[in-house]
C-alpha cells in the first residue's frame, strides 16, 4: 500500500465541506482558497494558502514537458525508457532556463 499524501492542493473547485471532512478522516489536509459564493464560515486562513500559491512552479514544469513530443505520445513501450526520457526533458529544460 502506498503512502499517502498530508497534503493535497486543489483550486477553487476543490472547495468542498465534504470533501475536506472525508480527506481529515484519512489524515489529508486539504488546501484550496475558498469560492466567492461560499455560505459556511471559512475553514482555512492565509497559511496555508501560502503552498497553494507556488502550486504554479509544478504546473509550468507540466505545461513544459507535455511540449515535449516523445513524452506526450509516448513511443517507448517499457517504463524505464519513458521515465529516462522525461529525466531527459527536465534536464534540457533545467539547463535552457538555467544558463
Amino acid at each position: 500500500m502506498a503512502d499517502e499524501p498530508q497534503r493535497l492542493i486543489g483550486d477553487r473547485a476543490y472547495d468542498s465541506d465534504p470533501l475536506d471532512a472525508a480527506l481529515a478522516d484519512r489524515g489529508i489536509e486539504l488546501i484550496a482558497p475558498h469560492r466567492c459564493n461560499r455560505t459556511q464560515p471559512k475553514t482555512q486562513d492565509g497559511r496555508p494558502l501560502r503552498r497553494y500559491k507556488q502550486r504554479c512552479k509544478i504546473e509550468r514544469l507540466n505545461s513544459w514537458l507535455l511540449s515535449q513530443r516523445r513524452i506526450v505520445v509516448r513511443y517507448e513501450r517499457k517504463v524505464e525508457s519513458y521515465v529516462g526520457f522525461v529525466h531527459l526533458a527536465c534536464l534540457r529544460i533545467l539547463l535552457r532556463y538555467r544558463f
